[in-house]
């Protein structure tokens, strides 16, 4: 279980300090899928890295089953179990899809064994596993193996930042079948996601409402969704955020 007690992160710009996340209070328990979601600029993607280590909060405690990780870097809560995918995953040159998921795993890892990872985010393993992770993958393709990484590393806590981004609708539809697979079916792990999109919310356990670095609503899908979906950003959501017309981002 992840707890952030009072978490707060400010940063200085012209010499003036500015609040990006506001005295968050916040828990995610195990075994639930949490999507974070809210207006740009809101704090969310701060806040997935606050939680990952990326960056480190100016004020308030993070506690992971207990322990208090506030002050430890991101590889040493990558050790401790927590898991993060970027918005736009890194490429590799030179660096097959095998050895990538290896090296997340941090053990020596079979063909076959890789080859499972894969298929749970459904690719085909035998056209992907020897394939470099360069500009020859879609945005669509690294997502998947990126997220095959993290199931591969058995996190305690799965954080993904806008998985949507930057990927076609069929890739799109894809991800909401491996996220549904992954709540099903992973045990002792919680899925953090960073999200606009409606479909993303409709798989949700929980869902928390980030507005100027604070949490305006949170509670279960069932509770919070209609309201969003209710929003006058929610009328004009196709428009601000680039999708075609069809999509759902909400905000």
């Amino acid at each position: 279980m992840l707890e952030l007690k009072q978490v707060s992160f400010d940063v200085s710009a012209d010499g003036q300090e500015k609040e990006i996340i506001r005295g968050i209070d916040l828990t995610i328990p195990d075994n639930k899928l949490v999507v974070v979601t809210g207006p740009n600029g809101g704090g969310k993607s701060t806040l997935a890295r606050l939680i990952a280590g990326i960056e480190m909060p100016t004020g308030g405690q993070i506690l992971l089953d207990g322990e208090d990780i506030t002050g430890l870097s991101v590889t040493e809560r990558a050790r401790r179990g927590i898991g993060f995918a970027f918005q736009q995953p890194v490429r590799f040159k030179g660096i097959r899809v095998l050895d990538l998921i290896r090296i997340a795993a941090g053990r020596h890892l079979s063909v076959a064994d890789a080859c499972r990872y894969l298929s749970a985010v459904g690719l085909c393993a035998r056209e992907y596993i020897d394939r470099e992770v360069n500009a020859s993958l879609s945005g669509g393709e690294l997502k998947r193996i990126e997220i095959a990484t993290v199931l591969a590393r058995k996190c305690v806590l799965s954080v993904f930042d806008e998985p949507e981004a930057g990927i076609d609708l069929w890739s799109f539809q894809n991800l909401i079948e491996v996220f549904r697979h992954m709540r099903e079916t992973i045990k002792d792990s919680s899925i953090l996601i960073i999200s606009h999109q409606e479909r993303i919310l409709n798989i949700a356990d929980e869902i928390i409402v980030l507005k100027d670095g604070e949490i305006i609503d949170r509670g279960s899908r069932d509770d919070v969704l209609p309201a969003l979906i209710g929003t006058a950003a929610a009328v004009r959501r196709c428009e601000r955020n680039g999708f075609e017309e069809g999509e759902d981002a909400l905000w």
